[in-house]
């Protein structure tokens, strides 16, 4: 599909969380009507698919509504905050769903997170029910730490926890509880810069009008196929393929890990259409020899985020798969996912950019004190539209900072051409990305300071040719501890993507300037000088 055939939908302007936004008419009214309306166009069609099982449309309606009756005859109402800590599997999106028609409020969680941070999140939402992984188990807070959490739901006999099996036995609810556009269907948490991480709350609104920024630029439909192969608790995994995939009536296979042979198996026998993965899952792929020989002749649109495409991966795909169309779509969890997307075709003519707006979307470029800059200059980007959050649940402070006249400030230092072309130069916010995962470098500092060894410590990126960064601490010690020692206490902390993954360990102060600020700059020159001086 090219650029000029792209249909949008009717733009209009209204308001909503008192912004004055350019929102789609006509458009669904909530999450559950993205379900409603898969019903009644493809009953028969796959909806799902992961491992052995296959879920038509109409299978998934009749299993949201028995998951939805079970938990109403538990207790469980409108406004309710239901958490999920599961792994890609079908019964995430079958708790999405039945607590959508409810009206509760669903609260993804990391796999990858550790004790202390769930317990938060936990107690922060005030969740009331919590289905979890099996071998999950051992990393819940202990239940009299958390009153509030009224049930918890797994799998396979697990021990202090309802079955989830058990709750199917209800005849189906059928009728979705009335809801608002604007209410909130999902919680995300996202890292902080305090160390503590603020949940978005994600609107019926803001979702549909992101399915529909996803669906119609790139023609996804009934006939399309999808690999969730990123996390489905991730706004990507959630957002860009459970959702948006509803939303065209297509079939989303799920994939439980990413390894690059099972998901290139997958894509020939299912017969891909359309992928959404950060560049890295890409490499990987291309790494296989059986790449080249594979029949993956179905695969149309490969989307990617998070990070840049290598140009070399770009000539790599497009010389084995000419049909494939690149894009690369740019977002975040407070925007819902996409605010900005390659125009179809544009990606070789324009790599150094994130592509466009969408059409929603209204974006700018700022200077440190909020002054809208001509096209081409650098400052800190802010973006605006239906599909963007109204704020942190509970947390007035941190919405009233980070959103701005209905502006969402990203953190993102960047410039925007008088084509509307979008850069994204480089990170206002300390963080750094391994494999599209962002990490605030002050989360994993804040928990290596909790260690009694550790005097001062600066978190700076590797750079790594698959991953784009990994994290590298350098530490002063205030006596003496390992490697492998600070990392096991990290990881019993943090998730797994955050923990160190190699140290430099000094007796001596790290380089300050005269300010007294830890010089990073100087850090990240030094460990590529040693990494330079090991591959000699």
């Amino acid at each position: 599909m090219t650029r000029a055939a792209m249909h949008w939908p009717t733009i209009s302007p209204e308001t909503h969380f008192q912004r004055n936004l350019r929102c789609f008419t006509p458009r669904p009214r909530s999450l559950h009507a993205l379900l409603d309306n898969a019903v009644a166009s493809n009953p028969q069609g796959t909806a799902l698919v992961c491992n052995d099982t296959r879920l038509t449309y109409l299978a998934l309606d009749q299993l949201v509504g028995r998951l939805a009756a079970g938990w109403q005859t538990l207790g469980l109402q409108a406004g309710d905050r239901v958490a999920l800590l599961l792994s890609n599997r079908i019964e995430f999106v079958l708790c999405l769903l039945a607590a959508t028609r409810l009206g509760a409020i669903t609260v993804p969680l990391s796999i990858r997170e550790q004790t202390p941070g769930l317990h938060y999140m936990l107690e922060h939402c005030g969740a009331r029910l919590l289905v979890h992984d099996a071998e999950l188990h051992a990393v819940l807070p202990e239940k009299n730490s958390l009153p509030g959490l009224q049930w918890r739901v797994s799998f396979d006999g697990c021990p202090d926890a309802l079955d989830f099996d058990s709750l199917l036995a209800d005849a189906p609810l059928t009728h979705a509880a009335p809801v608002q556009e604007e209410d909130t269907v999902v919680i995300l948490y996202t890292s902080g810069t305090t160390g503590r991480p603020k949940g978005a709350m994600l609107s019926h609104f803001g979702v549909v009008h992101s399915c529909m920024h996803f669906q119609v630029g790139m023609g996804l439909g009934p006939q399309d196929c999808s690999i969730a192969a990123v996390p489905l608790s991730h706004v990507t995994g959630l957002v860009a393929l459970v959702t948006t995939l509803l939303h065209a009536a297509g079939k989303l296979v799920i994939l439980p890990a990413f390894k690059a042979p099972l998901f290139l198996d997958l894509a020939v026998r299912e017969r891909m259409t359309h992928s959404l993965m950060v560049p890295a899952m890409y490499n990987l792929c291309l790494l296989k020899d059986q790449f080249a020989t594979l029949d993956l002749s179905a695969w149309r649109v490969g989307a990617y985020g998070g990070a840049p495409m290598p140009v070399a991966s770009i000539d790599a795909l497009a010389h084995k798969l000419p049909q494939l169309v690149l894009m690369n779509c740019y977002g975040a969890t407070e925007t819902t996912s996409p605010a900005t997307m390659m125009p179809p075709g544009e990606t070789a003519t324009h790599n150094d950019t994130v592509g466009v707006p969408v059409p929603c979307a209204e974006m700018k470029v700022v200077d440190d004190d909020g002054h809208e800059l001509a096209a081409g200059e650098m400052g800190e980007i802010w973006i605006k539209g239906p599909m963007v959050v109204a704020g942190y649940w509970h947390n007035p402070e941190a919405t009233s900072q980070e959103f701005v006249d209905g502006f969402w400030k990203s953190g993102d230092m960047g410039s925007i051409d008088a084509e509307g072309y979008v850069r994204i130069l480089d990170r206002k916010k300390d963080m750094l990305n391994r494999g599209g995962y962002k990490i605030y470098c002050i989360e994993v500092e804040n928990t290596l300071y909790e260690h009694p060894a550790v005097a001062e410590c600066a978190i700076v990126a590797k750079p790594c040719p698959v991953l784009g960064e990994r994290v590298h601490a350098f530490v002063s010690l205030r006596q003496d501890a390992t490697d492998d020692e600070l990392s096991r206490f990290c990881s019993s902390r943090l998730s797994r993507e955050k923990v160190p993954e190699s140290f430099t360990l000094s007796h001596t102060p790290l380089p300050r300037n005269a300010n007294g600020k830890l010089m990073k700059r100087e850090m990240r020159e030094t460990l590529l000088k040693d990494l330079a001086r090991w591959a000699a």
